[in-house]
C-alpha cells in the first residue's frame, strides 16, 4: 500500500490546483461564439509536477499536426525525475540537506506518440479549448548514482563525494553531492508509458497557446528500479500530473 499514498496525497494537491484553475477558466466555455479560428499544428513547452517528482517535477515538449477538424496527431518528449515515495530530505550537521538511504536517481526519458481530440473550441480571443489527450511510448530510464558528502568523523572542514552505500554514518554525512555527478556512471533501464489526460487552452492569441494539462501517467520498467535498497522499490510507477505550458501554433 505505501507505494499509493505518496500519490493519493500528491493527487489531492494536484486535483485543488486544478479544480482551481477550471473555476478560473470555467466561464470562458460559455463564452465561447461561432467565429471559432483554425490551426494547422502548434508546438508547446511546460514544466511538470507529478507525484512522483519534486517541486518541479520535469519538463514537457509536444508538437502536434492536424488530421481533421476534431483530430491532431502527436509527438512528444517528458524529462522528468522519478523518485522513490520513502524518500524524506533530511538536515545533516553541516546545514544541508541529503536523502538518506537513497542511492540511486532515476531520471525517466519518455518518448510518446498520441492523439488529441478537440472536445470544446474556442472563439477568437476568448474562451477555453478543451482537448483529450491519449499518448504511449517507450521509457527510457537513466539510473545514476546518488553521491553524498561526507567527511572524516563529523569533520566538516574537509568532505569528499562518494556514492551512498548504506554504510556512511549519518553523522558523517554533510550534504548531497554535485548535480548530475553520477551520470557518466548511468544504467539503462526500458519501461514504456501511457497517458491519459485533459488539456485546458486558456490563451487569447491566434499564434500562441498558454494553458495546463492534467491527468494520468503510468511508467512501467521491465523490472524494478533500485532508488533506495533497504525500502521497497518498484517496476511500475502510476502518477497523477499538472502540466504548466506555453508555446505556439499556426
Amino acid at each position: 500500500m505505501g507505494i499509493y499514498n505518496g500519490v493519493v496525497k500528491q493527487a489531492s494537491k494536484i486535483l485543488l490546483i486544478i479544480v482551481l484553475l477550471q473555476l478560473v477558466g470555467v466561464s470562458g466555455l460559455f463564452a465561447q461564439t461561432l467565429d471559432s479560428y483554425e490551426y494547422n499544428s502548434e508546438f508547446i513547452w511546460g514544466i511538470n509536477k507529478n507525484s512522483y517528482g519534486g517541486l518541479i517535477g520535469g519538463f514537457a515538449l509536444k508538437k502536434a499536426w492536424r488530421v481533421n477538424k476534431k483530430l491532431f496527431e502527436t509527438f512528444g518528449l517528458e524529462i522528468v525525475n522519478v523518485k522513490n515515495p520513502h524518500e524524506v530530505r533530511m538536515q545533516a550537521a553541516s546545514g544541508n540537506y541529503f536523502i538518506y538511504g537513497k542511492s540511486n536517481y532515476l531520471y525517466a526519458l519518455r518518448l510518446q506518440y498520441g492523439r488529441d481530440v478537440i472536445l470544446f473550441t474556442k472563439g477568437p480571443q476568448q474562451g477555453v479549448e478543451v482537448k483529450a489527450v491519449f499518448a504511449v511510448g517507450p521509457t527510457i530510464g537513466i539510473v545514476a548514482p546518488y553521491y553524498i558528502q561526507v567527511s572524516d568523523n563529523g569533520q566538516s572542514y574537509y568532505t569528499y563525494n562518494v556514492v551512498y552505500n548504506g554504510t556512511q554514518s549519518f553523522g558523517d554525512i554533510q550534504g548531497t553531492g554535485s548535480l548530475f555527478e553520477g551520470i557518466g556512471n548511468s544504467k539503462i533501464q526500458m519501461g514504456g508509458n501511457f497517458k491519459a489526460a485533459l488539456n485546458f487552452e486558456l490563451g487569447t492569441s491566434k499564434s500562441q497557446v498558454t494553458g495546463f494539462e492534467a491527468g494520468f501517467l503510468l511508467d512501467a520498467y521491465l523490472k524494478k528500479v533500485e532508488l533506495m535498497p533497504n525500502v521497497e522499490n518498484y517496476a511500475i510507477y502510476p502518477t497523477v500530473f499538472l502540466t504548466l505550458f506555453y508555446g505556439s501554433r499556426k
